[in-house]
């Protein structure tokens, strides 16, 4: 018995002959194909260990006969081309679960393996998720989640539309104040932050950037004509948060202090070196704005008895 991902394992009914259950081969531990596999059942969407005895057979994906299987060979001394096989429409392509699965793993600097070993699942079980249209189990995406260290709605971007915050509070709320010390942590990762500037018509304005935190400084990049650039040789504010929805908790950490252009072409070329990233606005943003917080604060909501 061989199999590959995604044929169906099909148990008979003793009786009758027929099917009395069957599911999708969603993981192999060996790379010939066969026995035990990882079993999607249909009936429960559980995911088990299967080792198929007699009453089993495999149901492959190209159910229709491939064009030259089955008929003689050619005689003219010519190499019969291998034949071509239809997979079903889809297939080959990752899923948007797959994609954000594929995308975290690699954020984070994990393997394939060591991935799936953390989210207790084979590793040809994971490759499937991250390169066919898949609908893997809520078990599943919670221990992915978990591996991966983030959230299943993150997985699944059932929120990427809507702002955070739209959970349940948390029936004991503690509100604490963040040390400096903490709040230069939560700064040092970097991702993406907001600018609060007055505008050339004195008007405030709030701008999303990506950052870094170098030496104690928050840098980011923008255009000499951006709203962001209106920041260069004033004091602004910078903050930046996370929100966890599931958890109905959350930090925040504020940085106040004045903000200046880096001109030194030495420190330029640093900055864009260590830069985890581009900015995502895309276009030219090579003008580098520096902030050093001379007042840092920051707060943590999280349940009372933490």
């Amino acid at each position: 018995m061989r199999a590959h991902l995604g044929d169906q394992l099909v148990i008979e009914s003793p009786a009758t002959g027929g099917a009395r259950r069957d599911g999708e081969i969603v993981g192999l531990h060996h790379e010939d194909g066969t026995p035990p596999y990882d079993v999607r059942w249909s009936d429960t969407d559980d995911v088990t260990l299967v080792f198929p005895g007699p009453d089993a057979h495999i149901r492959h994906l190209e159910h229709e006969q491939p064009p030259g299987v089955g008929e003689a060979p050619p005689t003219t001394g010519e190499a019969a081309a291998p034949p071509t096989v239809t997979r079903p429409a889809g297939t080959g392509n990752p899923g948007d679960i797959g994609r954000r699965v594929a995308v975290e793993r690699r954020r984070r600097g994990l393997s394939r393996e060591e991935t799936a070993g953390r989210a207790r699942m084979s590793p040809y079980y994971l490759a499937y998720l991250e390169e066919q249209p898949a609908d893997p189990t809520l078990a599943t995406l919670i221990r992915l989640a978990d591996a991966l260290g983030t959230s299943v709605a993150a997985l699944r971007g059932g929120g990427i539309d809507l702002p955070p915050g739209q959970g349940h509070a948390l029936l004991h709320p503690q509100l604490r104040d963040l040390s400096r010390e903490e709040c230069r942590t939560l700064l040092s990762t970097h991702g993406v932050g907001r600018v609060a500037v007055a505008t050339s018509e004195g008007r405030p304005a709030v701008v999303p950037v990506n950052y870094e935190f170098v030496d104690d400084a928050i840098v980011f990049r923008t255009a000499p004509d951006s709203v962001t650039a209106a920041a260069a040789e004033t004091e602004v504010a910078f903050e930046v948060d996370h929100v966890d929805d599931a958890l109905s908790q959350g930090w925040s950490v504020l940085a106040v202090g004045p903000a200046r252009v880096v001109t030194d072409p030495e420190a330029v070329r640093e900055l864009a070196q260590r830069a985890h990233t581009a900015p995502w606005a895309g276009g030219a943003r090579e003008m580098w704005v520096s902030i050093e917080p001379t007042n840092l604060t920051g707060r943590r909501i999280t349940p009372a008895d933490q």
